[in-house]
């Protein structure tokens, strides 16, 4: 896949409804949204499957307004060297505000006092009695001092952590993956646990925030739940997948687990007792939706207009400062000699470097390289033929002005 964009209009495809305020991004003269193109430069989506979506020749990037990519085959789009983006952070504080809300409406039992009412309709003047007489079942308990244990200190995470000890609770995160910038962001009265058994004894709650791998498929299961204080409540806001659902439902019969709030509903949590599935509505505001879309829409107007990575799933981070020179992007095996052959081919063409960046991911790379003479129309598509034919070359793009 190579291609030499020289003032090209670039068409953009959605794949589900976008919030307005991201597609407002480009909105602009050299952008042309078609939902029906079958040969755009971009896709933007959220929850659409493409693992048998029919990629286009000419598709460059795909961006994904929200943080999971399990429904885009990142493996094949890397194959054929197409960006995937997504956007983490955008919608941490939706999350955040329904994790909170569901750890202090179950600790009151809300959910089973709400429904409860919901059985009086029509009791007539005898409710007001019955809700004096029947409120002492649902006798909660308050979280303050408490403590809430949290798997996974990422965008969403540190927040949770964070604003649950301005709810004075005690707070212990175990996260072995932390990364720098959110360690910055982590409050420092967050209590480090080493393992993720420790964290588990220790805490009254507990709340998930950690990707779907093998490592992490059936975090929660029976010799988890041993661990656990009896009565904990539990909190996945994350992957159905991670919870097993048979040992989920024999903790909650026999009473290790008290509560069990999930995002993720399906026919076994349905039948769970003291479950409670809400409909994946942890990213669900206008806020949140208007937040990815924007984040994800900008994503791909950089990269477009200059080659620029940023929140890749499957290429490396890169950014080298646009000065409007042409541009070489060149995505490869990371293998020896690749800089070396690029460059070579960019001097066989009497052509200047002006700057250059390479940066690898596990077993494929990314180079950009600015030319600081002119080009022709005729120089461009020679050099970017050389690139290509290059043993390891994924695909060539040349932006120039």
């Amino acid at each position: 896949m190579s291609t030499v964009t020289i003032n090209k209009t670039k068409t953009i495809k959605t794949l589900n409804n976008i919030a307005s305020r991201g597609l407002e991004v480009l909105n602009e003269d050299n952008y042309t949204i078609d939902n029906d193109s079958n040969n755009p430069d971009a896709i933007v989506l959220r929850s659409y499957k493409m693992h048998d979506y029919e990629f286009n020749s000419n598709l460059k990037a795909i961006a994904r307004a929200g943080a999971g990519v399990n429904n885009i085959p990142i493996e094949k789009c890397t194959e054929l060297g197409i960006t995937v983006f997504n956007t983490p952070g955008a919608n941490a504080n939706a999350v955040k505000e329904i994790v909170l809300t569901a750890l202090m409406a179950s600790s009151r039992n809300l959910f089973d006092g709400v429904e409860w009412i919901k059985s009086l309709e029509d009791k007539g003047e005898e409710i007001p009695s019955l809700v004096e007489a029947g409120k002492k079942q649902f006798l909660g308990k308050e979280i303050k001092g408490k403590t809430l244990g949290v798997i996974g200190l990422g965008n969403v995470g540190a927040l949770v952590a964070n604003d649950a000890l301005h709810l004075d609770m005690n707070v212990i995160g175990f996260d072995p993956f932390i990364s720098v910038n959110t360690a910055w962001n982590l409050s420092r009265n967050v209590q480090r646990a080493m393992t993720l058994e420790e964290l588990i004894t220790k805490s009254d709650y507990i709340t998930v925030h950690v990707p779907l791998t093998d490592d992490t498929r059936g975090l929660f299961n029976e010799k988890t739940f041993k661990l656990m204080k009896p009565g904990a409540h539990i909190f996945n806001f994350s992957r159905g997948e991670l919870v097993n659902d048979k040992d989920m439902a024999e903790a909650l019969e026999g009473g290790k687990v008290g509560k069990y709030i999930t995002d993720f509903p399906n026919e076994n949590v349905l039948k769970m007792k003291n479950a409670v599935p809400i409909p994946h509505l942890g990213a669900s505001t206008k806020e949140s939706e208007e937040n990815c879309a924007v984040m994800a829409t900008r994503q791909v107007r950089e990269f477009l207009e200059t080659g620029n990575i940023k929140n890749s799933v499957n290429f490396p981070n890169a950014s080298l400062p646009y000065t409007g020179k042409t541009r070489v992007t060149a995505f490869h095996h990371n293998i020896p000699n690749m800089v070396g052959q690029i460059t070579s081919a960019i001097s066989e063409n009497n052509l200047n470097i002006a700057d250059m960046i390479n940066r690898s991911r596990g077993e494929y790379a990314y180079t950009m390289i600015d030319v600081d003479n002119e080009t022709t129309t005729e120089t461009l598509p020679e050099l970017e033929k050389q690139i290509n034919q290059i043993a390891g070359m994924v695909s060539v793009r040349i932006i120039s002005q």
